[in-house]
């Protein structure tokens, strides 16, 4: 079945590049076999040489990054009065076990998963590529294609500046991305214009102080409820002297202080996550966290040490992108089968390339329709409907070819 006697058609025109039965087999298998391997951030050097094997099959050149997990493949000749469109998946996977039960793919490393999607995206890309790379055999693909497999996206603060630095947007225009979402179903996707994550940082907290006995209080610094006191009241402060639209928020994961009842320590440890939906206010978080901090560990005589780690700004889709993304959805499937999204709160590291160049995430449904509950990315039950690596590598072909139309 050839690629063009599975096009789709939209006014009258038909538009090549759908997936083949034969190659839809294949990714499915791929997929999987990426799902029993997870490999964690800028450890990925057997999905890197899996992807790059396939590639290679099909007459491709692909280039693995400077750090040595990670790829870079470019479909036609890049051209520079032509700036490419890339499609950007990222490989790695999370340190958390493998729930499922009765499935033949679940993770074969122990406390390892693909748990939130990234085997899905890298195969959506894979097949994109390969479709494309067929297109262009024929003369049907009029401007060349980057594909960009990035690393370490679960390590603040991601590999997309590593694949950056590697070249990874040189001659690039725009680029586009899907990112699994468990609430949409497949077959659909989501999209929004401008900001669809937000900014996430994390933060750690040291506080010291004399510690000495519980019945004596007075004569320490009382440092449990020192730290009780930063949880408490950090997140309000911080909240109050920002914009109340930009959702800056403080949310501790971890506190840790003492041994005993009736001692009081003289060290307490808190560590948590800073995330914001806008811009400026991820900016100005920093010194905004720290003040707060500082404000309230003064008022115990608490000694306060803080280590604030930048992770990544709110990807913030382009207009122009996303609606090419909403016509090539369109096209493959109809209008229905786009739906508009809520921002999230989760980061996502394809911010770096929209700091660079202009572009777009969608969030591609992987619930199966009618299915009750959702597997929510990050849970160690977490899995995809695989029709959406068919809605994937179509959203991607389409993209390619109404971009090099435009």
């Amino acid at each position: 079945m050839s690629l063009e006697s599975e096009a789709a058609t939209t006014g009258g025109a038909v538009l090549p590049g759908t997936l083949p039965e034969g190659l839809r087999t294949e990714l499915v298998a791929f997929r999987r076999d990426l799902h029993m391997h997870p490999e964690l951030g800028n450890q990925e050097f057997r999905t890197t040489a899996a992807i790059k094997a396939r590639l290679e099959r099909a007459g491709l050149r692909p280039r693995v990054l400077a750090i040595g997990t990670g790829l870079i493949c470019d479909i036609g000749e890049p051209d520079p009065a032509h700036p490419m469109l890339a499609l950007r998946a990222d490989i790695d996977a999370l340190p958390i076990p493998d729930m499922k039960v009765d499935c033949a793919y679940r993770s074969t490393v122990p406390d390892r998963a693909h748990a939130c999607g990234h085997d899905v995206h890298t195969t959506v890309v894979l097949g994109a590529g390969l479709v494309l790379a067929e297109l262009h055999k024929k003369g049907l693909l009029r401007r060349a294609v980057r594909l960009i497999f990035q690393p370490a996206e679960e390590v603040l603060p991601g590999g997309a500046p590593d694949a950056i630095e590697s070249g990874a947007l040189d001659g690039v225009g725009r680029i586009v991305a899907v990112h699994c979402d468990p609430r949409v179903d497949a077959g659909r996707i989501g999209l929004r214009h401008g900001p669809i994550t937000s900014a996430c940082d994390r933060l750690e907290v040291a506080l010291d102080g004399a510690g000495g006995h519980t019945a004596r209080p007075h004569l320490t610094t009382d440092l449990v409820t020192a730290a009780a006191r930063v949880v408490t009241d950090v997140p309000a402060l911080v909240a109050r002297r920002v914009d109340a639209r930009s959702g800056l928020a403080v949310t501790w994961g971890r506190i840790e202080s003492g041994h005993a009842c009736n001692v009081i320590p003289q060290h307490a440890e808190l560590s948590g996550t800073v995330r914001c939906l806008d811009l400026d206010s991820w900016r100005a978080a920093p010194d905004l966290v720290h003040a707060a901090i500082d404000e309230i560990a003064n008022l115990y005589k608490a000694k306060s040490e803080i280590n604030y780690i930048r992770g990544v700004p709110p990807v913030v889709n382009d207009p122009m992108t996303t609606e090419l993304l909403r016509e090539a959805m369109a096209t493959r499937f109809g209008a229905q089968s786009v739906e508009d999204t809520e921002q999230s709160l989760g980061g996502e590291d394809f911010s770096w390339y929209l700091e660079r160049v202009p572009g777009a995430m969608a969030r591609l449904g992987v619930r199966t329709p009618g299915e009750r509950g959702v597997r929510d990315l990050h849970q160690g039950d977490f899995d995809a409907d695989e029709h959406a690596i068919t809605v994937g590598v179509e959203l991607f072909t389409a993209s390619a070819l109404l971009d090099a139309a435009q």
